[in-house]
Protein backbone atom coordinates (compact mmCIF):
# COMPACT_ATOMS: atom_id res chain seq x y z
CA UNK A 1 0.00 0.00 0.00
CA UNK A 2 0.90 3.33 -0.59
CA UNK A 3 0.62 6.26 2.23
CA UNK A 4 0.77 9.87 1.78
CA UNK A 5 2.06 11.60 5.34
CA UNK A 6 1.80 14.94 5.81
CA UNK A 7 5.01 16.86 7.75
CA UNK A 8 3.97 19.41 10.28
CA UNK A 9 1.55 18.66 12.95
CA UNK A 10 2.00 14.75 12.21
CA UNK A 11 5.08 14.18 12.64
CA UNK A 12 6.51 16.98 14.39
CA UNK A 13 5.11 19.48 16.75
CA UNK A 14 5.14 22.35 14.57
CA UNK A 15 2.49 24.29 15.96
CA UNK A 16 3.45 24.25 19.94
CA UNK A 17 6.75 25.19 18.26
CA UNK A 18 5.06 28.34 16.59
CA UNK A 19 3.17 29.06 19.88
CA UNK A 20 7.18 29.72 21.59
CA UNK A 21 8.28 31.44 18.80
CA UNK A 22 5.22 33.64 19.16
CA UNK A 23 5.65 34.46 22.60
CA UNK A 24 9.30 35.00 22.30
CA UNK A 25 8.97 37.45 19.15
CA UNK A 26 5.60 39.26 20.07
CA UNK A 27 4.72 38.39 23.67
CA UNK A 28 2.11 36.79 22.52
CA UNK A 29 1.21 33.91 24.79
CA UNK A 30 -1.78 31.76 23.34
CA UNK A 31 -1.62 27.99 24.39
CA UNK A 32 -1.45 25.36 22.17
CA UNK A 33 -4.86 24.19 23.21
CA UNK A 34 -5.69 27.61 21.99
CA UNK A 35 -4.71 27.39 18.51
CA UNK A 36 -8.03 27.01 16.57
CA UNK A 37 -7.22 28.14 13.55
CA UNK A 38 -4.72 26.46 11.17
CA UNK A 39 -4.54 30.12 10.10
CA UNK A 40 -1.57 30.90 12.23
CA UNK A 41 -1.99 34.70 11.56
CA UNK A 42 -5.54 34.38 12.80
CA UNK A 43 -4.67 31.87 15.92
CA UNK A 44 -2.30 34.26 17.61
CA UNK A 45 -3.77 37.71 16.48
CA UNK A 46 -1.25 39.00 13.79
CA UNK A 47 -1.09 41.71 11.47
CA UNK A 48 0.92 41.37 8.34
CA UNK A 49 4.23 42.14 9.10
CA UNK A 50 4.18 40.46 12.19
CA UNK A 51 2.86 37.00 10.66
CA UNK A 52 5.68 37.24 7.92
CA UNK A 53 8.55 37.76 10.51
CA UNK A 54 7.21 34.74 12.52
CA UNK A 55 7.13 32.36 9.33
CA UNK A 56 10.37 33.66 8.76
CA UNK A 57 11.72 32.58 11.90
CA UNK A 58 9.76 29.66 12.09
CA UNK A 59 11.30 28.19 8.59
CA UNK A 60 14.64 29.30 9.43
CA UNK A 61 16.72 25.56 9.01
CA UNK A 62 18.11 25.50 12.94
CA UNK A 63 14.68 25.88 14.19
CA UNK A 64 13.20 23.04 11.70
CA UNK A 65 15.97 20.92 12.95
CA UNK A 66 14.70 21.59 16.51
CA UNK A 67 10.88 20.93 16.51
CA UNK A 68 9.86 18.01 18.39
CA UNK A 69 8.87 14.35 16.99
CA UNK A 70 5.03 13.87 17.51
CA UNK A 71 5.54 10.52 19.27
CA UNK A 72 5.32 7.49 17.45
CA UNK A 73 5.63 8.81 14.17
CA UNK A 74 9.03 7.26 13.05
CA UNK A 75 8.29 3.95 15.25
CA UNK A 76 4.73 3.51 13.59
CA UNK A 77 6.28 4.94 9.64
CA UNK A 78 9.16 1.92 9.97
CA UNK A 79 7.18 -0.54 10.82
CA UNK A 80 5.02 0.07 7.71
CA UNK A 81 7.91 0.14 5.56
CA UNK A 82 9.40 -3.12 7.09
CA UNK A 83 5.94 -4.27 6.20
CA UNK A 84 6.55 -3.48 2.51
CA UNK A 85 4.27 -0.31 2.61
CA UNK A 86 5.37 2.97 0.65
CA UNK A 87 5.36 6.17 2.49
CA UNK A 88 5.73 9.58 1.25
CA UNK A 89 6.06 12.80 3.00
CA UNK A 90 4.11 15.38 1.10
CA UNK A 91 4.58 18.69 2.95
CA UNK A 92 2.95 22.57 2.24
CA UNK A 93 6.55 24.00 3.61
CA UNK A 94 8.48 26.06 1.69
CA UNK A 95 10.66 24.04 -1.36
CA UNK A 96 13.62 26.37 0.09
CA UNK A 97 13.21 24.37 3.72
CA UNK A 98 14.65 21.11 1.27
CA UNK A 99 17.60 20.39 3.16
CA UNK A 100 16.59 20.99 6.86
CA UNK A 101 13.26 19.40 6.05
CA UNK A 102 15.60 16.27 5.11
CA UNK A 103 17.83 16.23 7.46
CA UNK A 104 15.25 16.45 9.89
CA UNK A 105 14.04 13.30 8.57
CA UNK A 106 16.92 11.12 8.16
CA UNK A 107 18.02 12.45 11.56
CA UNK A 108 14.63 10.84 13.20
CA UNK A 109 15.30 7.57 11.35
CA UNK A 110 13.04 8.24 8.57
CA UNK A 111 16.01 7.92 5.51
CA UNK A 112 13.95 5.43 3.81
CA UNK A 113 11.12 7.58 2.97
CA UNK A 114 10.14 10.29 0.09
CA UNK A 115 9.83 13.74 0.59
CA UNK A 116 7.94 15.96 -1.51
CA UNK A 117 6.92 19.37 -1.99
CA UNK A 118 3.68 20.70 -2.92
CA UNK A 119 2.28 24.21 -2.58
CA UNK A 120 -0.81 23.20 -0.84
CA UNK A 121 -1.77 27.06 0.34
CA UNK A 122 -0.11 29.60 -2.29
CA UNK A 123 2.53 30.92 0.13
CA UNK A 124 5.41 29.60 -2.01
CA UNK A 125 7.05 32.60 -4.09
CA UNK A 126 10.02 29.87 -4.51
CA UNK A 127 8.68 27.08 -6.15
CA UNK A 128 10.48 25.83 -8.80
CA UNK A 129 9.77 22.43 -11.11
CA UNK A 130 12.13 19.60 -9.92
CA UNK A 131 12.73 15.94 -8.35
CA UNK A 132 11.13 17.10 -5.40
CA UNK A 133 8.80 19.97 -6.24
CA UNK A 134 4.96 18.92 -7.22
CA UNK A 135 2.61 20.71 -9.31
CA UNK A 136 -0.73 20.06 -8.54
CA UNK A 137 -1.13 17.58 -11.69
CA UNK A 138 1.85 15.70 -10.53
CA UNK A 139 0.36 15.01 -7.16
CA UNK A 140 -2.99 14.34 -9.04
CA UNK A 141 -1.27 11.62 -10.94
CA UNK A 142 -0.56 10.08 -8.04
CA UNK A 143 -1.86 7.13 -6.13
CA UNK A 144 -2.47 6.60 -2.65
CA UNK A 145 -4.51 4.39 -0.16
CA UNK A 146 -4.29 6.10 2.92
CA UNK A 147 -3.67 9.55 4.15
CA UNK A 148 -2.46 11.33 7.28
CA UNK A 149 -3.41 15.27 7.48
CA UNK A 150 -4.06 17.15 9.90
CA UNK A 151 -4.96 20.84 7.49
CA UNK A 152 -8.70 21.35 6.68
CA UNK A 153 -7.38 23.67 3.81
CA UNK A 154 -5.30 20.24 2.34
CA UNK A 155 -8.60 18.17 2.51
CA UNK A 156 -9.81 19.35 -0.49
CA UNK A 157 -6.99 18.30 -2.56
CA UNK A 158 -7.39 14.53 -1.06
CA UNK A 159 -10.96 14.61 -2.08
CA UNK A 160 -9.16 14.07 -5.70
CA UNK A 161 -8.54 10.59 -4.17
CA UNK A 162 -12.10 9.23 -3.96
CA UNK A 163 -10.63 5.85 -2.87
CA UNK A 164 -7.82 6.70 -0.79
CA UNK A 165 -8.77 6.46 3.59
CA UNK A 166 -8.30 10.07 5.11
CA UNK A 167 -6.57 9.73 8.97
CA UNK A 168 -7.15 13.23 10.34
CA UNK A 169 -4.55 13.63 12.98
CA UNK A 170 -6.51 15.28 16.05
CA UNK A 171 -5.63 18.77 16.45
CA UNK A 172 -7.31 21.79 18.11
CA UNK A 173 -7.89 23.80 14.59
CA UNK A 174 -9.48 20.62 13.18
CA UNK A 175 -11.72 19.37 15.60
CA UNK A 176 -14.56 21.66 14.77
CA UNK A 177 -14.37 20.28 10.66
CA UNK A 178 -17.07 18.25 9.75
CA UNK A 179 -15.63 14.82 8.19
CA UNK A 180 -16.86 13.00 5.49
CA UNK A 181 -17.12 8.74 6.38
CA UNK A 182 -13.90 8.03 4.40
CA UNK A 183 -11.84 10.58 6.70
CA UNK A 184 -11.32 8.98 10.35
CA UNK A 185 -10.41 11.14 13.15
CA UNK A 186 -7.18 9.45 14.88
CA UNK A 187 -5.86 10.79 18.15
CA UNK A 188 -2.27 9.34 17.90
CA UNK A 189 -0.20 7.68 16.02
CA UNK A 190 -1.17 4.10 17.40
CA UNK A 191 -4.82 5.19 16.11
CA UNK A 192 -3.14 5.24 13.21
CA UNK A 193 -1.20 2.42 13.04
CA UNK A 194 -4.26 0.53 13.95
CA UNK A 195 -6.36 1.82 11.04
CA UNK A 196 -4.15 0.64 8.22
CA UNK A 197 -5.14 -2.34 7.51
Amino acid sequence: MRIYVDFDDCLCETAQAFTEIAFRLFGKRVPYEEVRFFNLKESFDLNEEEYEQMMEEGHKHEILLSYRETPGASEVINALLDEGHEVCIITGRPVMTYEPSRKWLDEHGLNRVELFFLDKYGRDTFYQKGTYNLELEDFYRMHFDYAVEDSPLAFQYLDHFPDMKVMVFDRPWNRECQLADRYLRCADWNAIRRAIK
